[in-house]
């Protein structure tokens, strides 16, 4: 199909050298022959009349015209594969599909484990594809390259919908001999002890030192990691403190050799949240999955409160 004489197969192919500015890779990605991926490419040279990418030593760097076609050609097939791939109904049992979720390691242990089973009994053709969290997360729903994002409300766009999904109030981690008496921590010992926390990949602040600046509490960070899983782990053995969510800390203290005791005070809990593009909000797909989570993190509930 052609629109003002551009083949517009080739804005696929645009699209796709501008993301990874290699030939090779692009035709990988199109299941196309890198021959056929350089003819596509003259074809849009000639038609723009720009080089659009331009090779500097062994990489490719994008000219002007096509650093400003970026993000409006991206808009424009996130919207097509939207509706392409959004059907009128779903059927779960039927649906051969791959869902693409973007979640922290904390998300991964605590709320993944209980969403999958339900996933997996119901939909047993739906493939789950687990992206680890990175900055400014929404970028990837905003490029198409995700279907749901699970992260918390502060770190979520305002442009596209949210909906929480849960609460997890934050606790503090200790090694089960550290000198830490009582079930709540003094603000004093809290302050002098040295703190391990998790630090963003951007360098910025954690939930919890935001939270505890907020409430007036002074950290002495000791130990960053790049992982919430980690830090219970790296307290061991040590007089340090992990501030982590409790569900997280519950399922760590089980391994033993470490306990949960109160901060000195309260600090607002974590809200985790669902968000999705917005040209996605009447996907039957995307409905039915959040609405999984919600159901698995009560039969979670029970589950806890069984055992």
């Amino acid at each position: 199909m052609r629109f003002k004489n551009l083949d517009l197969n080739l804005l696929v192919a645009l699209d796709t050298l501008i993301r990874v500015r290699n030939v090779s890779r692009a035709a990988t990605e199109m299941f196309m022959t890198q021959s056929a991926m350089s003819n596509a490419l003259g074809r849009l040279r000639d038609y723009f009349d720009d080089p659009l990418l331009i090779q500097v030593g062994r990489s490719m760097e994008l000219s002007p015209l096509a650093a400003s076609l970026r993000e409006p050609l991206r808009d424009i097939i996130v919207r097509i594969e939207a509706a392409v791939v959004s059907t009128p109904s779903f059927v779960p049992e039927e649906a051969v599909r791959t869902i693409r979720l973007i979640v922290s390691d904390y998300t991964l242990v605590t709320t993944i484990p209980p969403f999958l089973r339900r996933v997996s009994a119901a939909a047993p053709g739906i493939h789950i594809d687990i992206r680890a969290q990175q900055n400014f997360p929404h970028l990837l729903l905003e490029r198409g390259e995700a279907d749901l994002l699970v992260a918390p409300r502060l770190f979520c766009s305002t442009q596209h919908p949210t909906e929480l999904l849960l609460e997890d109030p934050l606790c503090c981690v200790v090694d089960a001999d550290a000198p830490y008496r009582g079930e709540t921590m003094t603000q004093k010992d809290f302050e002098a002890a040295g703190h391990i926390v998790m630090r963003p990949t951007n360098g910025g602040e954690s939930y919890a030192q935001l939270v505890c600046r907020q409430a007036g509490l002074t950290l002495k960070v000791e130990v960053t990691s790049f992982s919430f899983v980690s830090l219970p782990l790296l307290v061991e053995g040590t007089n340090r403190i992990a501030i982590l969510q409790r569900s997280l800390a519950n399922r760590m203290v089980k391994l033993g050799n470490l306990r949960i005791i109160e901060p000195p005070l309260a600090l607002a809990p974590l809200e985790q949240s669902l968000q999705w593009h917005s040209y996605r909000t009447r996907d039957p797909a995307l409905v039915w999955l959040r609405n999984q989570f919600h159901a698995s993190l009560k039969d979670q509930d029970k589950s806890d409160m069984q055992s």
